[in-house]
């Protein structure tokens, strides 16, 4: 069959599309389903607790997966510069993934403990304050908004539904692990985690 045919039958095109697509997903993700290390937790990994988890929700709530991504890929700049290359089992209790591609800020999956609470804190403030050259927003309501500790609970039943083992406990004592928290303690307390099982540089 010439490809001309196919470009002048427009129902044609998107019937050979969707076959062409629906072999790629066969091929290339579906058997990633059944593998062990893209299933399997790292070693020490943990769900995160009520306050990292309130965090998380900021962080997509102020869109800094559009400028920020958490995926180190295994290229010898991007170790060099972050840390350890990214693995899948760091990953098993996203949902959704914050791995992003675009990068108008820099990678942040290994950012955890690499800079103070105050350094964190001072940044979000103004982020011209610490590094003058960012074209980073700067966000002072997380300073003054407090976090809606009667929703966290839900929120926990709710991953463990899709497979994050969060225990009885941790959904009972969510809302008291996060009363009276401004959401720029949440934030930094997520941030802080990010990275910090895997830190050998590759």
């Amino acid at each position: 069959m010439k490809h001309v045919v196919i470009e002048k039958n427009i129902g044609l095109m998107i019937v050979l599309i969707i076959v062409a697509l629906s072999f790629g997903t066969l091929v290339e993700l579906v058997p990633l389903l059944f593998l062990k290390e893209t299933n399997e937790p790292i070693a020490g990994l943990k769900p995160l607790p009520a306050l990292e988890l309130e965090g998380r929700d900021i962080y997509i709530r102020e869109g800094c997966n559009t400028c920020h991504s958490q995926m180190i890929r295994p290229l010898r700049a991007e170790t060099e510069r972050y840390g350890h290359y990214s693995v899948a089992g760091e990953f098993v209790y996203n949902h959704p993934f914050l791995w992003g591609s675009k990068r108008t800020g820099p990678d942040l999956a290994r950012v955890g403990q690499r800079y103070s609470d105050d350094w964190h804190r001072a940044h979000l403030w103004n982020p011209r304050d610490v590094v003058p050259e960012s074209n980073m927003p700067a966000f002072p309501w997380l300073f003054e908004n407090d976090i809606n500790a009667q929703v966290t609970g839900r929120k926990l039943a709710s991953l463990r539904k899709v497979g994050v083992p969060y225990t009885d406990d941790d959904i009972a004592g969510a809302e008291a692990a996060v009363a009276g928290k401004k959401e720029i303690d949440a934030l930094v307390a997520y941030l802080q985690q990010l990275g910090t099982l895997l830190q050998t540089r590759r």
